[in-house]
Order: C-alpha cells, then sequence, then structure tokens
C-alpha cells in the first residue's frame, strides 16, 4: 500500500487545498493498492504559480542548454539505475505485464530523456543568417509553462515524451497524471528531486477531468501537451484555438497491418505479439487491423488463431505473462461491450470472446474477428484492448484503400519478404508511422498522426520544437 498526503509543487511536498483522495486500484486483484490527493482547482492555480516563478524569473530558463542538460543527465542516471523499481510499480497499478514493463513503461522512458539530453549538444540553437536586407541571427526560446497531460496506459512514456523535450528547451511544466496510475509519478518525483532540478521547473497534481480542463483554459500556461482520446483531444484543441495557444495532440488510432502475398507467415504472426497486442492491447499505435490477402486468409486467420489462444493469460508480474487485466473495470466493460457489437455486426469469432479468463481481476479473453468488414464498428473504432479484426484484401491497391479508409493515421505495418517493396507499399498509407515486418517507435524520429489521430510531433528534433519560441534578431549590413 502506497499512501501519499502531499502534492509536489515548487520542488517541495505541500499539502492539498482539498480533501478528496484518489485510490488506485489493482487491476488484478481489484484491491487497493495505493492513495494519492485528488487535485482540485486551487492546487492547479499553485502549481501554475510555482511553474510561472521558475520560468519568469528562476534560473532554468536562462541556463545554458548544455547546464541544463549536465543536470537532466543527472535525472537520466539515476532513472537508468532504478528502472525495475518503475516497472514493477507501472505493473502493479495498471495491468501492464512486466516483461512489456521494464521495456515500454521504464527503459523507453528513460531513453527518451537520455535523447534530448544528447540532442543538445548536437541541437541548432541559435543561427546566422545572411539575410536579404543583412545579417540576422535567428534564435530558439523555450515557449513558457507548459501543461503536461497524459494518459495511464504508458504514463511515463507518454509524460516523457512532453517533460524531456520541454525541460531541454527550458520551459516549466504541470503534469497532470491519470487518476488510474498517479503512483508512478510520485516516484519520477523523488528522481527529480534528488537529481537537483530547481524548485519549481517539475510540478505534478493528479486530478480528474474536470481540473484538467481548468489547467488547460489557465492564464498562467503557455502551451499545452496532450495525449488521450481523440474526443478528449478536439474540446483541448478547441479551448486552445481560442486562447491562440500552441497545443500538441497525440490521439487514438486504429492502426492496420497488411501482410503481403510473400510474408513469411511465422516470422509475421510472432510479430504481432508486440505490434498488435502489446501493453493487453491498451496502446495508440496497436496494429488491430489485419489485413490478408485472400489467397491465404484461411492460412493466416489459422496461424492468429493458434497464437492468440495460445497466450499466457495471467499476473501481470508473473514473467511468463504475455496479457495482463485491463487497467480499469469500466475498460473491462468497454471492450466486452465491443466484442458483442462484433457479434452483433455479423463478424465470425473465431477466438476468445465474453468467456472471462479468471474470476477476479478485470481480465479478458484475447480476442480475433474473422470475416471483417472495413465498414463495421470493430474495424474503425478504437477498442483498447487484446481484440483484433481480420479482414480480407482482393490486391494492394485495395489493402492500401482499406488501410486509408479510417478516421485515423497514427500507426501502421507492412509484413513482407521483399523490404524494399515494404517501403513502397508503408509510403502509400497515411499515417505518421509504417514499420516494415515491425512497429516501433524510434526516439530519434517524429511520432505523431494524420487525421483525427492528432496534431504535431513527439520524438526526434520534431519533438523538441514545439517548445520553441523563434525569434530573428536583424541588424544593419
Amino acid at each position: 500500500m502506497r499512501e501519499h498526503d502531499r502534492l509536489f509543487i515548487g520542488g517541495r511536498w505541500t499539502a492539498p487545498a482539498g480533501t478528496g483522495t484518489i485510490d488506485v486500484i489493482s487491476p488484478h486483484t481489484e484491491e487497493v493498492i495505493g492513495r494519492v490527493p485528488e487535485g482540485t482547482e486551487a492546487d492547479m492555480d499553485a502549481a501554475v504559480a510555482a511553474a510561472r516563478q521558475a520560468f519568469d524569473q528562476g534560473p532554468w530558463p536562462r541556463m545554458t542548454p548544455a547546464e541544463r542538460a549536465a543536470v537532466l543527465g543527472r535525472f537520466s542516471a539515476i532513472y537508468a539505475e532504478r528502472q525495475q523499481d518503475m516497472a514493477d510499480l507501472v505493473t502493479a497499478e495498471m495491468g501492464s505485464p512486466i516483461l512489456f514493463s521494464i521495456f515500454g513503461q521504464a527503459a523507453m522512458p528513460q531513453m527518451v530523456l537520455q535523447y534530448y539530453v544528447d540532442l543538445a549538444a548536437s541541437f541548432a540553437w541559435e543561427e546566422e543568417r545572411a539575410g536579404m536586407l543583412g545579417p540576422v541571427t535567428v534564435t530558439r526560446e523555450p515557449v513558457g509553462v507548459v501543461a503536461a497531460i497524459y494518459p495511464w496506459n504508458v504514463p511515463q512514456f507518454t509524460l516523457m515524451l512532453k517533460l524531456a523535450p520541454a525541460l531541454i528547451a527550458g520551459c516549466t511544466v504541470v503534469a497532470k497524471p491519470s487518476p488510474e496510475t498517479p503512483l508512478d509519478a510520485y516516484l519520477l518525483a523523488e528522481w527529480i528531486k534528488e537529481a537537483g532540478v530547481p524548485d519549481g521547473v517539475i510540478n505534478i497534481v493528479p486530478a480528474g477531468r474536470e481540473a484538467g480542463a481548468y489547467l488547460v483554459s489557465h492564464p498562467g500556461v503557455d502551451k499545452v501537451a496532450f495525449t488521450g482520446s481523440t474526443e478528449a483531444g478536439r474540446k483541448i484543441g478547441a479551448t486552445c484555438g481560442e486562447l491562440l495557444r500552441p497545443v500538441t495532440l497525440e490521439l487514438g488510432g486504429k492502426s492496420a497491418a497488411i501482410i503481403l502475398e510473400d510474408a513469411d507467415l511465422a516470422t509475421t504472426i510472432e510479430g504481432f505479439k508486440l505490434a498488435s497486442l502489446m501493453n493487453n492491447g491498451e496502446a495508440c499505435a496497436a496494429q488491430t487491423r489485419i489485413l490478408a490477402p485472400r489467397s491465404r486468409y484461411d492460412e493466416v486467420a489459422d496461424a492468429l488463431v493458434t497464437m492468440v489462444s495460445s497466450l499466457n493469460v495471467g499476473d501481470p508480474a508473473d514473467y511468463g505473462t504475455e496479457i495482463g487485466p485491463l487497467v480499469a473495470r469500466r475498460q473491462q466493460e468497454r471492450v466486452e461491450g465491443y466484442i458483442r457489437v462484433g457479434q452483433d455486426e455479423g463478424a465470425k469469432l473465431i477466438t476468445g470472446g465474453l468467456d472471462r479468463p479468471h474470476d477476479r481481476g478485470w481480465y479478458v479473453a484475447p480476442t480475433v474477428f474473422g470475416d471483417v468488414t472495413n465498414d463495421m464498428r470493430i474495424a474503425q473504432e478504437e477498442i483498447f484492448g487484446p481484440v483484433l479484426a481480420l479482414l480480407a484484401y482482393e490486391d494492394e491497391d485495395d489493402a492500401v484503400r482499406i488501410a486509408n479508409d479510417s478516421r485515423y493515421g497514427l500507426g501502421g505495418s507492412v509484413w513482407t519478404a521483399d523490404v524494399d517493396h515494404g517501403i513502397e507499399v508503408a509510403r502509400r498509407i497515411r499515417t505518421g508511422s509504417c514499420g516494415v515486418n515491425l512497429y516501433v517507435l524510434d526516439p530519434n524520429t517524429p511520432f505523431g498522426g494524420y487525421k483525427d489521430s492528432g496534431l504535431g510531433r513527439e520524438l526526434g528534433p520534431e519533438g523538441l520544437s514545439p517548445y520553441l519560441e523563434y525569434k530573428s534578431i536583424p541588424r544593419p549590413a
């Protein structure tokens, strides 16, 4: 049981303004494993004031990038030493299988942090241009106070996509964790303090939707960075548009994995364990639409069923577990609702379904639907669970058409024996990323979506730009 009665504001553990609390419930045992204060609007005021003070008058934005990198390098080193602690904690609070947590919930966030520490040395913070009317100095300056609002599925990773570039840029941050997963943020705050990050540069306030909306519209905030649902992103984008406030939105997805005629099926199906079912299917970029050539459809269906039905479903802390519980009862009920929708729409349930694997815990059986057409809801809507839809296509043009026939455009993949041809097909997919024979996010490359999958990019040098303002300083020739 981890209990916290303070909020991390201004570099200190501060008593909350209200008396409300958030219970953290294990998705495996359904028991309370933690408790934290529920932040209020008054707490957001205090956090923004601390971030504002640190930005307007503190040392952080006035340090050189190299000086900030030195501080964040200490933070990264602490994180690297204690990754297992973070992985164990995220697994306990949200049900991610521990082997995935070690990589996706701890190692990847630390890699992102270290990437931006290293980028500080090579990034063009200032340049001289030979202007048409005379010489010009072009500088890049921190945008200001950042509101970072992030979800429960990969909390450390989605936070670090915002926190690391914002900090190296010289910004200060108010972070709002999801109510389902606030415990890892407290562990992070301890490491931030230990690393010597100046007071007020990072402030953490767990809270619900209302306090989050208040933070988005707060007059002391200069930029908003959000990861979450498309519906919430629309509201945040509308608020920021009205305020003329910069915003980055990484939203939903319904990614397609295209199996080409020449694909090695054994390798492909094994690859779907990560690409399609990572983190119990609770991943915005999961490849949940499987597109198979009609000539190999039955072969693909049989191989997919064999793989999915053999997955080890159970205690997420067990190193043999491949699928753990979903984060909350409402998520379990949501995913089961989509399984019913698929049956009602006429799709063929070929493995899994509504029989729960365990009596206790928010488990859903890994499920595959066949005979799916792309107009079905299970092919168009983000389910966010271990449910795959298998669709047949006639030729490559048809596969590309189906893959692009979606309101989303976040991820995708192409599986083939001919990598060069796979790249050609990937170029035709209207998504922010499309892997060939895998799906992975690299810290050095931009991540984000087309269409309803969001605005802007995170990761890579492109992920640093949203936290910078450009200033031109011309002078006489």
